[in-house]
């Protein structure tokens, strides 16, 4: 099993999985696990913290079990960086297995890797790679995603979500979850990278007639806003203001009134301790059942599994 390290590198992309494959050794399971560089010297992470390796590819086996392709936040500089990509080029040909952690799928994709497979990488990042690498199918939520034996991975810590999954796939549920409780971490972590992106709900039109309805909807989430109540105060058709939308928001009106409603109850179960009824009455859903529907299609998550998620750790 060999892990790529270059100059940048986030730390915990690469010492994320190493920590889950070296613990399932104690429980049994037998990976051997070595760290790799272009030049075989050791590698300063975006950190600041120096990594040794084992060596460079001369230093693996012909053949390969897994390579892991970690990532940095400029990924430009790592995709541009020959001694990197040629590395990760011999070390695919030579894996049964290929996988990244974060930006690492930009690695692969700039080799060849990714074309016309299924991918993720970071929530911050998913835009990038869809519009760097056209002939990679993009999917933003997913913590991994696997198609065939190629298998990438979100952000950063998700990087231990993937490398239990392996573990499960080679030595069962288990094994997997004897790691997994050792580490202090979750099996399968509940919901996807929705709910941790930040909000992303547009704060700006080009139109100065959606601008204004667009404001009255963020001004006041709870009102009864409906396509024909938004379209008369603005003066337009219910068509027309619907064209809008689609042209420069890619949203329906409909679908951006549930974004402005889901990011004001998202701000309210962070920072108040009103009931979930009462932040669904604010934040214009109506009902904690629709509410908590929103919240489960959309961020994969319950509102009160939410809360005690991402509200503040001071404690209350």
């Amino acid at each position: 099993m060999a892990v790529v390290g270059f100059d940048g590198v986030q730390l915990l992309d690469v010492t994320g999985p190493i920590e889950v494959f070296t613990t399932a050794n104690v429980f049994g399971a037998c990976y051997d696990v070595r760290t790799v560089s272009p030049t075989g010297a050791e590698v300063r992470t975006s950190s600041g913290v120096r990594v040794g390796v084992d060596g460079a590819v001369q230093s693996l086996p012909a053949r390969l079990g897994t390579v892991v392709v970690p990532g940095r936040r400029d990924w430009q500089r790592a995709v541009g960086d020959p001694g990197l990509t040629a590395l990760v080029t011999e070390l695919v040909h030579r894996s049964r297995r290929i996988t990244s952690v974060c930006a690492g799928a930009f690695v692969l994709a700039q080799v060849g890797v990714l074309d016309g497979r299924r991918a993720t990488t970071h929530w911050r990042l998913a835009r990038q790679l869809a519009a760097a690498y056209p002939r990679v199918r993009v999917e933003t939520d997913p913590v991994f995603v696997k198609d065939g034996h190629v298998i990438t991975s979100a952000g950063i810590t998700a990087g231990i979500d993937l490398a239990l999954s392996l573990v499960e796939e080679d030595h069962g549920a288990d094994l997997a979850r004897e790691v997994a409780r050792e580490l202090v971490v979750f099996m399968a972590r509940p919901g996807g990278q929705s709910q941790f992106s930040a909000r992303l709900t547009p704060c700006e039109a080009k139109h100065p007639v959606l601008r204004r309805v667009m404001d009255a909807v963020v001004a006041d989430p709870a009102a009864p806003h409906s396509l024909e109540s938004l379209a008369r105060d603005a003066g337009v058709s219910t068509r027309h203001l619907g064209r809008l939308f689609r042209s420069d928001t890619g949203m329906t009106p409909g679908q951006y009134l549930e974004s402005v409603r889901l990011e004001s109850a998202q701000v309210l179960l962070e920072t108040g301790n009103e009931p979930v009824e009462t932040v669904a009455g604010h934040s214009g859903f109506g009902s904690a059942e629709t509410m908590r529907r929103v919240f489960q299609h959309t961020l994969g998550i319950t509102p009160t599994t939410y809360r005690a998620r991402f509200r503040t750790t001071a404690g209350s």
